[in-house]
């Protein structure tokens, strides 16, 4: 059968029910030819009469009594399909969300997202997926729902919203025996830094523009990660370059100092980065919303 099965059935049911062609026509909103012709097609298919025209109107014959059922159970499936609604309710949803993140994003976001969760969405779980080479491949597997952070790997195909700038300051301990009120560029590269090794799109940039102005910065550590670093810079003497809103944090809730860097490395955009596969999904829409509103007080 072509194109016109789902209509032809609804033939079927609607004659079936009237035991007329002409008010199954009008039931339909179709002209009676128009009912006749499906009619005729409906016969060719099955081989059988299907409706025998007496003084009661078309009664079925056994072959349709035993087909209106299968018809009615096909019609019932479809109109469940094309009413179908993927609804997100957070307040009762019991789901998991899988964020890829940086352990800059989570000290940023998770705080103040997990407190939101508590209150709108108490059965809904966050799991965060450590920043990869890896993260193209699971947003578009559905492993992760989204990426946060400065990824400019994934800006082509995949649908990405921006959430706030993001630029380096210099990270001291409080007590640190050599620098004072303020940070120039002979400080900085008389100090001992430590450094990030991570592979991440903010350390590379910071270590292109230190190479591309010719910046002296003698080494005494390098770890992959900024927090584990930040935490030996607060007893230590060492310096570090880190992100400023990871610095912010610091400063409020340890021995920090932080300082703006003493020569210019550009902003860069911190964003959310979700594939095409979700875009329409309720529950990522809702997510994205929720971020968005806790990182730039809109959306």
């Amino acid at each position: 059968m072509n194109s016109m099965d789902i209509r032809l059935l609804m033939v079927f049911d609607q004659i079936y029910k009237t035991r007329s062609v002409t008010a199954a026509a009008e039931a339909l909103d179709l002209g009676q030819p128009a009912v006749s012709v499906a009619l005729a097609k409906l016969r060719h298919h099955f081989g059988n009469p299907l409706f025998v025209r007496t003084s009661n109107g078309m009664e079925p014959t056994p072959f349709s009594q035993g087909l209106v059922q299968p018809v009615r159970d096909v019609l019932a499936a479809l109109d469940q399909v094309l009413g179908y609604r993927s609804e997100f309710d957070p307040a009762t949803a019991q789901r998991t969300f899988r964020i890829c993140m940086t352990d800059i994003s989570q000290l940023v976001l998770l705080p103040r997202l997990l407190a939101k969760l508590r209150v709108m969405a108490p059965a809904v779980c966050i799991e965060t997926i450590p920043m990869s080479a890896d993260a193209a491949r699971l947003l578009e597997s559905g492993e992760a729902d989204l990426a946060i952070g400065f990824m400019p790997q994934l800006e082509a195909g995949f649908h990405q919203q921006a959430l706030f700038l993001q630029n380096f300051v210099c990270l001291t301990g409080r007590r640190h025996p050599r620098i004072g009120e303020a940070l120039d560029r002979a400080g900085f590269e008389a100090e001992d830094h430590a450094v990030v090794s991570s592979s991440g799109a903010a350390p590379s940039l910071l270590e292109r523009e230190i190479a591309r102005q010719g910046i002296t910065r003698r080494v005494a550590l390098k770890s992959p990660s900024f927090l584990a670093a930040a935490f030996v810079v607060e007893h230590t003497d060492l310096l570090l370059t880190i992100p400023r809103r990871l610095g912010e944090i610091l400063e409020g809730r340890g021995e920090f100092r932080i300082f703006p860097l003493p020569f210019p490395v550009p902003e860069y955009e911190v964003k959310q980065h979700w594939h095409e596969r979700f875009h329409h999904d309720d529950g990522n829409r809702w997510l994205r919303r929720l971020v968005l509103r806790l990182l730039t007080g809109n959306g």
